[in-house]
C-alpha cells in the first residue's frame, strides 16, 4: 500500500484568511466536486508564495463563489492573496489516476491537468 495523489487544485488564490474560526479550509463546492474531494477530507495545502505547508480539513463553500479561505491557525501561515496547491491522497495498492485541475485567478475551473 502506498499514499498516492488522488485530487489536486492547482494555482488557487486564497480569498480570505479567517483567524477567528475553529479550523480548516473553505473551498467552493464546485471545485470540491470537480477535484473529487469530500467534505471533511484531510488535505495538504502548499503555498507557492511563501513555501508554507500544512494539513487541514475541507469545509464546503458556496458554489461558484471561488472561495478559498484559510481558517483558524492556518491563517497564520497562509494569507489572503497567496497562490496555493490543495492536494488529497489515497492509500492504494494499485496506481490511480488523480483528478488534477487548474483554476484561474478567481478560482474558476480552467481545465484538467
Amino acid at each position: 500500500m502506498r499514499w498516492l495523489l488522488r485530487s489536486k487544485i492547482h494555482k488557487a488564490t486564497v480569498t480570505e484568511a479567517n483567524l477567528d474560526y475553529i479550523g480548516s479550509i473553505t473551498i467552493d463546492s464546485n471545485l470540491i466536486e470537480l477535484a473529487g474531494f469530500l467534505p471533511g477530507e484531510k488535505v495538504l495545502v502548499v503555498s507557492n508564495t511563501s513555501g508554507a505547508r500544512l494539513e487541514t480539513y475541507i469545509i464546503v463553500g458556496e458554489a461558484g463563489s471561488g472561495v478559498i479561505c484559510m481558517n483558524g491557525a492556518a491563517a497564520h501561515h497562509i494569507k489572503a492573496g497567496e497562490e496555493i496547491i490543495i492536494m488529497g491522497f489515497e492509500l492504494a495498492d494499485q496506481p490511480i489516476t488523480p483528478n488534477m485541475l487548474l483554476v484561474d485567478k478567481d478560482n474558476q475551473f480552467v481545465r484538467y491537468l
